[in-house]
């Protein structure tokens, strides 16, 4: 038996016959894919002002809830996704330079005003000169979408069977998210690059039960069990939204807009890509996404 107030298995407290499971770091296979990309020639500066719930779906219930059926927080984990992007074992990404916009600018613009201020203050008081603010970058690409689509029961079934009051069943249910991302040239206004992806999200529920008279049918025996396991709909659109990161470096190598530098023992090169004639028009179109 394991001491009172100790952790039995990691993570069981018998004292308490409670469980709490440790927190973990969950990487999908569309993170590893994105985190594996070889990186790019020049990174764009880029901005992801917006990118939310455009579904306005509830979660469903025999009374009316309020909360939503998907994350609202889709901007913070298609951020997180641009800056994975090529980051291999370093954990820098090495595509995309992601600055801070939307509600949080006012935040940053306010405390580079009081370094500013408090510098030239203390200038003034020692006359030592402070070192100015490095300017701002501004983005030459505009990153924008959001969830596009959530459909419940796309695709329900189940099996079961029963003998002499002895049963067992197995049901399942499929639901799906759509992600729309599309990047905008701040030089132009003009949508250059736009994918969408989907992905299922799986519910799964086992159940079994016993129904039977015993004793010349004087006794009653009944007992059930089971267990049900939906996959995380945060977990899903996350996904969704690094696939649709993935997807559109690809599609922006195959239009000429940047270039991924594959290895040259790769099985997936330039070369095999489909092939597209470079204008000087494309060339202006992203002239300042790409600032060192």
């Amino acid at each position: 038996m394991a001491t009172p107030g100790k952790l039995s298995n990691d993570w069981c407290w018998d004292a308490m016959l409670e469980c709490i499971e440790d927190p973990q770091q969950v990487e999908l296979p569309t993170y590893k894919q994105l985190r594996e990309l070889p990186p790019a020639e020049t990174q764009p500066v880029v901005a992801v002002y917006m990118f939310g719930d455009l579904t306005g779906q509830r979660k469903e219930g025999d009374v009316p809830l309020y909360s939503t059926a998907v994350t609202q927080g889709a901007k913070e984990l298609l951020i997180d996704a641009l800056k994975a992007a090529g980051a291999g074992e370093t954990g820098n990404g090495t595509w995309f330079r992601v600055v801070e916009r939307g509600p949080s600018l006012d935040n940053l613009i306010r405390e580079r005003q009081i370094i500013r201020s408090t510098r030239e203050d203390y200038q003034k008081a020692t006359g030592e000169e402070q070192p100015g603010l490095q300017p701002m970058l501004f983005a030459g690409m505009l990153f924008e979408g959001g969830i596009v689509g959530y459909d419940t029961n796309v695709e329900t079934g189940g099996n079961g069977a029963r003998y002499l009051g002895i049963g067992a069943t197995s049901q399942y249910r499929r639901d799906s998210v759509v992600i729309s991302l599309r990047a905008v040239s701040t030089l132009t206004g003009e949508v250059i690059l736009n994918v969408q992806t989907y992905k299922t999200i799986l519910s799964v529920g086992l159940a079994g039960d016993v129904f039977r008279f015993v004793d010349m049918d004087t006794k009653l025996i009944e007992a059930e069990t089971g267990m049900t396991q939906n996959e995380s709909v945060t977990w899903a659109v996350r996904s969704a939204i690094e696939a649709a990161v993935l997807a559109l470096i690809k599609q922006g190598d195959q239009r000429g807009y940047w270039t991924i530098n594959y290895p040259s023992d790769a099985t997936t090169s330039n070369s095999e890509m489909p092939e597209i004639l470079e204008t000087e028009d494309s060339k202006k179109l992203l002239e300042n996404a790409f600032n060192n």
